[in-house]
């Protein structure tokens, strides 16, 4: 028996996935979720044999989940499930230690094909991404967009997000069991990095870059 943990910001989404993964023999859904901290929570928890992680997911995105999990429980297979299919998001999942890279605009067929092949010990990307893969693999680091995954601290896009989705200080600080002050330095630090002069400058990109989903 396979054991699956599902996490998504969009309750339609769980759902139909978890509908769908259920009529397979041999899978089981122990938990479905809607953020990142509660998706770390339960995998590092009931210890699944996939975590299925969407990118966008409020408080901790998938990719820094997945990160965390690589860190913490590397036993645990990771695949992003995402609407993104931009160099910067692939990339980083794969450097985060996830196992799969999954268009949600894809067949559920390709789904069960990356949780069968990431079992096995293999990498699964879905046939759209393999191009963005090769084009990574042939163009020098110095031609990639600067983005929040190479500018930026796992700490700091932690707290960036946190700030774009409007959490206050207090809260992030108590999220973060960190002081208040040093969510305070987090946050200059951030601007100074990313030549950014206000809260709604650092809302704008981190949607751009699709650390959150908000609009």
């Amino acid at each position: 028996m396979t054991t699956i943990l599902l996490a998504d910001d969009h309750r339609i989404v769980r759902e139909g996935l978890c509908a769908l993964l259920e009529q397979k023999e041999r899978l089981t859904v122990v938990a479905n979720v809607s953020n990142g901290p509660d998706a770390l929570e339960h995998a590092l928890k009931l210890n699944p044999d996939i975590a299925i992680l969407d990118i966008t997911m409020p408080e901790m995105n998938g990719i820094e989940v997945s990160r965390r999990l690589q860190s913490e429980r590397p036993s645990i297979h990771v695949i992003i499930l995402s609407m993104h299919a931009d160099r910067e998001f692939v990339i980083e999942s794969l450097r985060a230690g996830a196992k799969g890279y999954v268009l949600k605009d894809s067949a559920f067929r390709d789904l069960r094909l990356a949780i069968r092949t990431v079992q096995q010990g293999g990498i699964y990307l879905s046939p759209q991404i393999t191009p963005v893969v090769v084009d990574a693999a042939i163009h020098s680091p110095d031609s990639a967009e600067l983005s929040p995954f190479t500018l930026l601290s796992p700490r700091e896009r932690e707290v960036l997000q946190m700030i774009a989705e409007g959490i206050k200080t207090r809260d992030i600080a108590l999220s973060l069991i960190v002081s208040e002050k040093t969510v305070e330095t987090h946050r200059r630090n951030i601007m100074e990095k990313l030549d950014l002069r206000s809260v709604a400058e650092l809302t704008k990109y981190a949607v751009r870059h699709g650390l959150t989903d908000i609009d």
